[in-house]
């Protein structure tokens, strides 16, 4: 085991990768457990459509991916916002509106100029080898940026997630709050693209989220599951993809679905056990 691992951080690529990794799937669960209660989770993968076909435009004007990718999924993430909240396009509807035009549009843009090549393939499906030390070095700052104003935000993220209306009632600005976390999960979305792919990446901020409730009731308590659970399914998923030579994003994701599994299975089981004692404490009581 110890001989693997020294194997395995060698290479610097991967060390690129499990950086930038830990950070993106750190953020994502964060941001992912008030997406899931807020019944939008699916926005990661709208954007990430947004993020593919704001990467072959990139792609095809040779133009530096991530630096117009940022912008571009940013302005997303505002347009589905306002249409979803000032519009009769609600929810679901307005963030298939937007991934599907987007997700066409970026294939369009590629047949036409470099065609389906293997850097396509990359963003699509994802892939260590993807990373580069620029992209190291972007990851990081966008990574500290989210994760710094989570932080500093906590209380309200938690208000609006809860309880949008009496947040509202109070004085908070739950639009601007909204907005903050739609903001943050695109620049997560664009970072995480690179290693998990447009296809993939949304899986990062549903799955830890997903099994947490399974066993934990408030919202603390889900938080740093899902953060502690994420980041060890990653570092998991990405040793499996060494060792079994497969592909890096795929390893990662049924890594978190295997966690869900067991954690449904606890949940099941602590259930049944809760149930059982509830029901031998009422037959006492009976006698």
């Amino acid at each position: 085991m110890f001989d693997l691992f020294r194997e395995l951080f060698s290479y610097d690529f991967i060390l690129r990768a499990m950086i930038v990794g830990i950070l993106v799937a750190l953020c994502a669960a964060l941001l992912g457990v008030s997406l899931v209660l807020k019944r939008y989770s699916m926005i990661g993968d709208g954007l990430s459509h947004v993020g593919f076909g704001t990467l072959a435009i990139a792609m095809s004007l040779g133009l530096a991916p991530l630096q117009v990718s940022i912008p571009l999924v940013l302005l997303a993430a505002f347009l589905l916002l306002r249409i979803s909240e000032n519009s009769k396009i609600k929810g679901d509807a307005a963030i298939a509106l937007i991934s599907s035009s987007a997700l066409a549009i970026g294939v369009i843009v590629i047949s036409l100029t470099t065609g389906l090549n293997a850097d396509v393939c990359n963003y699509m499906f994802g892939s260590i080898l993807a990373m580069k030390q620029g992209d190291l070095y972007v990851s990081v700052i966008v990574a500290g940026v989210v994760l710094v104003l989570y932080i500093l935000f906590y209380n309200k993220i938690f208000a609006v997630t809860f309880d949008e209306q009496f947040a509202g009632a109070t004085g908070t600005r739950t639009g601007l709050y909204n907005m903050l976390i739609a903001f943050l999960t695109a620049l997560i979305i664009v970072v995480g693209m690179r290693m998990m792919g447009a296809m993939l990446i949304s899986s990062l901020i549903i799955f830890p989220s997903l099994s947490s409730m399974r066993i934990f009731g408030s919202f603390k308590r889900v938080v740093i599951c899902s953060a502690i659970l994420s980041v060890l399914c990653f570092f998991v998923g990405l040793v499996v993809s060494f060792v079994l030579d497969t592909p890096a994003g795929a390893s990662i994701v049924i890594a978190n679905l295997a966690a869900f599994c067991l954690f449904a299975l606890i949940g099941f089981a602590r259930g049944r056990v809760l149930l059982g004692t509830a029901e031998d404490k009422s037959s006492d009581e009976a006698a």
